[in-house]
């Protein structure tokens, strides 16, 4: 098989089946909510879905050592899982009152976090892999660690520089929440107006 079709199979494929997986769960749960003639459930799933997805950093603080407790690869696959089903949660709620601007971008900023994440994700496991294979496959030519080193010398700064995604990543996050705090301080503002309207 040419390695450009194991790229496919194996790396764009599952990111692709990642997102596609996303958007049907969404879909999936605002069908069963409507069949349940139960919609207005999905006007509370935001809180869930928040949760969830503040939940999942605490890989991100375990990683800058802010905390000290829970295993990192078993945190990562928490931060994976939690974002995940944090945003089909966002996704159904915003989906049931998406009635302003500041709901649809805050939406469109956690979509561009779970891509960049989705991204980093994927670039980062296939060049690890690349140079480990190459790593290993002039080890069983005999190459001494100075060779390999030297001619994997360009590989390892390329894996460097995308271990570095996460500078893009972060920002990305810090930006989601920002405008989810937003919408959430408009949504109880907007409520204790209308009811100081009715009082």
């Amino acid at each position: 098989m040419s390695e450009d079709a194991d790229l496919v199979r194996n790396e764009v494929l599952p990111f692709i089946g990642s997102l596609v997986s996303l958007l049907l769960a969404a879909l999936l749960l605002d069908a069963m909510l409507h069949l349940a003639d139960a919609v207005w459930i999905g006007r509370y799933l935001g809180i869930p879905g928040v949760a969830l997805i503040l939940a999942s950093s605490r890989y991100s603080l375990r990683k800058r050592k802010l905390i000290t407790s829970g295993q990192p690869t078993e945190l990562l696959r928490q931060h994976e899982n939690y974002a995940w089903a944090g945003s089909v949660l966002v996704l159904v709620h915003a989906g049931v009152h998406f009635n302003a601007w500041l709901a649809w971008i805050a939406t469109a900023a956690m979509m561009i976090n779970v891509i960049s994440g989705l991204t980093g994700k994927f670039l980062l496991a296939r060049s690890l892999k690349r140079v480990g294979a190459a790593r290993r496959a002039m080890k069983e030519r005999g190459a001494s660690e100075a060779e390999i080193a030297e001619a994997l010398h360009w590989d390892s700064l390329t894996v460097n520089a995308i271990k570095q995604w996460r500078v893009i990543h972060i920002p990305i996050t810090l930006g989601f929440a920002g405008l989810a705090l937003a919408h959430i301080i408009a949504v109880f503002l907007f409520l204790n107006l209308a009811r100081s309207a009715r009082a």
